[in-house]
């Protein structure tokens, strides 16, 4: 019987440990650089960055990406608060670093818990949001 609770009181301590183990490890994973793929970021915009494409940008980021990233891009948006990682700056300098084809390939694939826009702005329309995105200071 003691060899039975003594397993008991052992696996109770070591649960919590392999539980913390796992979180720890999820954190690590989202927290990983998130390099697009070398065909991506060469890829150039086909949508001119004029008026009307930054006009619809702004309404589809506001729809799509404000929850988010904020108003501002500035990744503190009232979603932000409740997601494990943070949420990209597209206002710091190195956010700015990143080509066109870089945030279009994010913008197009995600990753947890970024969702993927592909059923949800056709290309033109994530053209339209990267051009959008690019002006924020």
């Amino acid at each position: 019987m003691k060899t039975k609770s003594s397993l008991i009181a052992k696996f109770g301590m070591i649960l919590p440990i392999v539980g913390l183990m796992a979180f720890s490890a999820q954190a690590q994973e989202k927290g990983k650089p998130w390099p697009a793929p070398e065909t991506a970021v060469k890829m150039k915009n086909p949508v001119a960055s004029n008026e009307a494409s930054l006009a619809e940008g702004k309404t589809l980021y506001m729809k799509h990406c404000k929850s988010c990233h904020g108003a501002g891009g500035k990744g503190d948006g009232p979603k932000a608060a409740n997601i494990d990682i943070t949420c990209g700056d597209f206002t710091s300098a190195e956010f700015k670093k990143e080509t066109a084809g870089t945030i279009y390939w994010k913008t197009t694939e995600g990753r947890d818990p970024m969702p993927t826009f592909k059923a949800k702005a056709t290309d033109d329309e994530r053209w339209k949001i990267v051009n959008f995105i690019q002006t924020l200071k």
